[in-house]
């Protein structure tokens, strides 16, 4: 028998990054002497991993390879020491967790987000949550919205695609889930629009914690 397997995204799902993300960012700009960027610029330059937001808040003629790992380092130095000042869960999500920890579906966590981090901070803000599976981007595993971390995590768990529901608040999570051919529910209470949530592909959406559950039932995941 398949299991039902509920994969959130971290950044903009679970919890609120951006404080942090932006801090470390700014950080390795101010070392550099270069501009820095407000809380909304940084809402459109996350989702696709470390490398990427640091890629796009560059100037363009630094972006080279070299000058990017360089800052990379930088970045994850900062952002490891300064991980969980300003991030905290959305409101009404732990109550989501602990709800659907209760029936007898499966959590994981798929993050573009690097490894260590994710982890980090899913034990920090959800110690008392059972994931089956938690993982960020690893060495080897290419990023979100290819289907292969999705995959993978759906194996490990006894699952597979039609008892499975990709939960994000970006387009990238709902391209996972399609390439996947999985369910998804995209969030608006996250880093991204309702409109792009849409022109992705999203199955449903959601715009509070409390009304994932309803969705769930629909999709015949939870009792």
């Amino acid at each position: 028998m398949k299991h039902a397997l509920v994969v959130f995204d971290l950044d903009g799902t679970l919890l609120d990054t951006i404080g942090d993300l932006a801090a470390a960012c700014n950080h390795i700009l101010r070392m550099r002497k270069l501009p820095e960027y407000d809380y909304p610029t940084y809402c459109g330059f996350v989702g696709n991993g470390i490398t990427r937001l640091i890629e796009r808040a560059l100037p363009e003629h630094l972006r080279t390879e070299e000058y990017i790992a360089d800052a990379r380092r930088d970045f994850v130095d900062y952002y490891i020491g300064h991980i969980d000042v300003h991030t905290r869960p959305y409101d009404g999500v732990t109550e989501l967790l602990e709800r659907l920890s209760e029936s007898d579906c499966r959590l994981a966590v798929a993050s573009n987000k690097f490894h260590e981090g994710t982890t980090r901070l899913i034990s920090r803000f959800f110690p008392a949550i059972r994931f089956d599976a938690v993982y960020g981007n690893c060495v080897g595993m290419p990023l979100k919205p290819d289907a292969a971390l999705l995959q993978s995590i759906m194996r490990e768990c006894g699952s597979d695609a039609t008892h499975c529901c990709m939960i994000g608040d970006s387009g990238v999570d709902m391209q996972t889930a399609h390439n996947a051919a999985t369910h998804s529910i995209g969030v608006t209470w996250g880093f991204r629009t309702r409109e792009e949530l849409v022109a992705n592909g999203a199955e449903c959406i959601a715009d509070n914690p409390s009304e994932i559950p309803a969705i769930l039932r629909d999709y015949g995941m939870i009792a």
